[in-house]
């Protein structure tokens, strides 16, 4: 089961991707997309909106590509999630239902408010630098 998006998921890989660099240097979606074996056309999308939101910054040319747009340390999770599909994650109900809400709770509406507090919690605390560290650190996999 999936809590995330695709799009999140891929999203949160690829700013890891290049969080996680030793180097400075911009990294070409191609690459990404290889690399993480993610379609290079969606991989594009979800990359454009995190530019949009102000994340990532692109630079055209040979050696063009993509960069964090601001230091690791000042991007979360949260920000990253919700520059590429929004609040949903944190608003939506679990079961889809229309209207859901403390004047109409569906089954699930109490228990996973909880939930969804503790989540939204550690994707505002969560920082690329701390994750790209760890990934470093113990040798983490960002790819299959």
């Amino acid at each position: 089961m999936a809590l995330i998006s695709k799009s999140s998921e891929y999203g949160l890989r690829a700013a890891l991707y290049i969080a996680a660099r030793p180097d400075e240097a911009h990294v070409s979606v191609r690459e990404m997309s290889a690399q993480m074996d993610i379609s290079f056309h969606f991989l594009t999308k979800i990359l454009q909106r995190m530019t949009r939101a102000g994340l990532l910054a692109s630079t055209r040319g040979a050696k063009g590509g993509l960069a964090l747009a601001q230091p690791a340390a000042k991007i979360t999770l949260l920000d990253i999630v919700r520059s590429v599909e929004g609040d949903d994650l944190f608003r939506e109900c679990l079961l889809g239902l229309a209207g859901c809400g403390e004047k109409r709770p569906c089954p699930l509406h109490r228990h996973w408010a909880k939930e969804r507090a503790r989540i939204e919690k550690l994707f505002r605390k969560m920082t690329l630098a701390r994750l790209a560290r760890e990934t470093a650190r113990d040798g983490l996999r960002l790819a299959d």
